[in-house]
């Protein structure tokens, strides 16, 4: 079966402009996937963070093999130093939760 050039080059734009406009979404999901997952490993280390909120990496401060986040949480703010195949180095920056202030 013959495709006409006009065809071939329709469906080369289609496909173009679909992954140009699909990068803003996947920067969200990425985003939403790391706080979230910095979320279970908090908790799973007997730490709190209701709704995590925000999680964004610490370039400065990270390394290789070494990434730095800080994870914003309803209740309170972390900064995550992560090895791979290792279990979290955690810092509580602040807290936001009104249980916390009555402490």
């Amino acid at each position: 079966m013959k495709r006409s050039k006009h065809s071939v080059l329709i469906q080369a734009i289609l496909v173009v402009a679909l992954a140009s406009a699909s990068e803003p979404f996947m920067r969200a999901a990425d985003a939403e996937t790391a706080q979230g997952v910095l979320a279970v490993q908090i908790r799973s280390q007997g730490l709190v963070c209701d709704k995590p909120q925000q999680a964004t990496r610490d370039a400065k401060l990270s390394k290789p093999d070494y990434d730095v986040w800080v994870l914003k949480c309803e209740n309170a703010t972390y900064r995550l130093g992560r090895y791979p195949n290792l279990p979290l180095n955690i810092e509580k920056l602040s807290y936001n939760g009104a249980a916390d202030r009555k402490k």
